[in-house]
């Protein structure tokens, strides 16, 4: 599944209420630095995360700023602007000067509305999309798995960035991101895994605690996935999972 056009919706989202998309990525193709086996936009075809064929930030700034006119003078609701979109959205060069017109943008139509980013967190060694995601009320940081195998099996990065690079970098959030999680089961070249099991739970929730998010969401499959024979966790599994952390003072939500 792909999205078209850089603005889209408002959608219903289960998270965010009613969410604005912004997609900065091409409508042709996902670019992703990952090619998780659950994406919903289908496999990562591209490895090399060419740039080239970006919207430019000119064109960024007049769809959204030409969105949230149609969506005022309708009355639409907007609870949440969503960067999510065909791909990893900090992979855009432009991305803090796209942040920083947003917030104008939404300051001017709808002040109310926070911003989210929906980011798979391998960008987060650039000083740029650390700032910018540093501004906005909402960066969902994702992290999947805390054991390389594991992160590896499901994460399947294009980029060559290690899960332990990934966790140094949201220390350098001091908490002050949204932490979100998949669970599910699989089998992925004939081996079996499941991340809301041993050992690979309390592995998890020893990095969830060490890294003190402000929110931690958890979820599970949704849509239909690239890969065959996956298995969504029951919210009762997923609740019990998030009632560990609640007990430990972090405010967790299952969707």
């Amino acid at each position: 599944m792909l999205w078209e056009s850089i603005a889209f919706g408002p959608i219903r989202s289960r998270r965010l209420g009613s969410s604005l998309g912004i997609n900065l990525l091409p409508i042709v193709k996902k670019i992703c630095s990952f090619d998780c086996v659950y994406c919903e936009c289908g496999w990562t075809l591209d490895s090399n995360m060419d740039t080239s064929g970006f919207f430019s930030l000119e064109e960024v700034n007049q769809a959204i700023e030409t969105k949230l006119i149609q969506c005022q003078q309708d009355k639409i609701p907007i609870d949440s602007i969503t960067f999510s979109g065909n791909g990893e959205p900090t992979l855009h060069p432009d991305f803090l000067a796209i942040v920083d017109n947003l917030i104008r943008l939404r300051d001017q139509y709808y002040p109310n509305a926070i911003i989210t980013c929906l980011s798979n967190s391998t960008q987060l060694y650039r000083d740029d999309v650390r700032e910018a995601l540093m501004k906005i009320e909402n960066p969902v940081l994702k992290l999947d798995a805390v054991t390389e195998e594991l992160y590896q099996m499901i994460n399947a990065p294009v980029q060559d960035v290690k899960v332990a690079q990934i966790i140094e970098w949201l220390k350098l959030f001091k908490g002050q991101f949204v932490l979100q999680t998949l669970f599910f089961s699989g089998k992925i070249g004939g081996v079996e895994f499941d991340n809301a099991k041993e050992p690979h739970l309390s592995q998890w929730i020893d990095v969830v605690l060490m890294l003190k998010p402000q929110k931690v969401m958890l979820y599970s499959l949704d849509r239909e996935t690239p890969a065959e024979n996956l298995t969504k966790l029951s919210t009762e599994e997923m609740e019990k999972i998030a009632q560990i952390l609640r007990d430990k003072g972090i405010p967790t939500s299952v969707y």
